[in-house]
């Protein structure tokens, strides 16, 4: 399939089995699977509004591994926006994100008003926490980042994580709502924000 133009690219990393895919199945096809199957990449489509007319969130699920390093510097190149996510019962995961955000800085070169999300994922695992949201906040804090907590089992902030890191998207406005339909609640968040609405 071409590459459009007028595609918003997302590109998703983290360690392996950190529930990188569980998040993007769960927002794209509101799915979950109990079962661990590594992905190599894969890329899932979603129309979203873009500057008031339609395209395409294409939305990258990149390998947990660091066997591929070509590929992922070239999601990296390629991609408007980054999901940074780890484990909360894995310290190991939330360190291994640092050479990902450094390597996004170095191709990047400025990361100032590009929308990244640093997300924990597995907050259903609470009593197997390794990593404490503050110290999470902290460090998204210096990446000067934004900071979610998630749980794809749960369906527990997927789709606000989505809604949030376009709301991070100041170059043109990107939204998940197409159908012109909005609830007052994201009518109120429109003008607080003035920026983005998830469908």
């Amino acid at each position: 399939m071409p590459e459009q133009s007028n595609d918003y690219r997302v590109a998703v990393f983290g360690a392996g089995g950190v529930g990188k895919s569980s998040l993007v199945l769960r927002f794209v096809k509101g799915t979950f699977r109990e079962s661990y199957i590594p992905t190599v990449e894969d890329t899932y489509r979603q129309v979203i509004s873009c500057d008031k007319s339609v395209c395409t969130l294409q939305i990258t699920d990149t390998t947990g591994s660091h066997q591929f390093p070509a590929m992922q510097r070239l999601s990296i190149s390629k991609g408007h926006a980054f999901i940074l996510v780890y484990s909360i019962t894995s310290r190991q995961s939330l360190e291994e994100l640092k050479p990902i955000y450094e390597q996004i800085c170095e191709i990047k070169g400025d990361v100032d008003g590009i929308p990244i999300m640093l997300v924990g994922n597995k907050c259903d695992e609470s009593p197997s926490r390794e990593v404490e949201s503050g110290e999470a906040e902290a460090l998204a804090r210096r990446w000067k980042c934004a900071f979610m907590e998630t749980s794809a089992k749960l369906n527990h902030n997927v789709k606000e994580l989505f809604q949030e890191l376009l709301n991070l998207e100041k170059r043109r406005t990107v939204s998940l709502q197409i159908d012109g339909k909005k609830s007052k609640q994201q009518k109120r968040k429109e003008k607080l924000k003035g920026k983005c609405v998830l469908m």
